[in-house]
């Protein structure tokens, strides 16, 4: 399946939903968030929210730091 991860187009092989994408895409950051067509969807609705041929995910690590 093919989408469109920040801003650059991926095949996808095996997700179905957007925790099966954080899987194969192995994100080890542990704070991170997901938007699927510009809808920001909560991390508990991850295995339930689908995503589908040409759907745009947006996704961004959270980093602390000060001065």
């Amino acid at each position: 399946m093919k989408l469109t991860i920040n801003g650059e187009d991926r095949e996808i092989l095996q997700s179905r939903n957007l925790a099966d994408l954080a899987r194969e895409l192995d994100i080890q950051a542990p704070n991170f968030a997901m938007a699927l067509n510009k809808q920001v969807i909560p991390r508990a609705n991850y295995a339930a929210t689908q995503i589908r041929e040409n759907d745009q995910v947006e996704i961004v690590h959270a980093v602390g730091g000060g001065v």
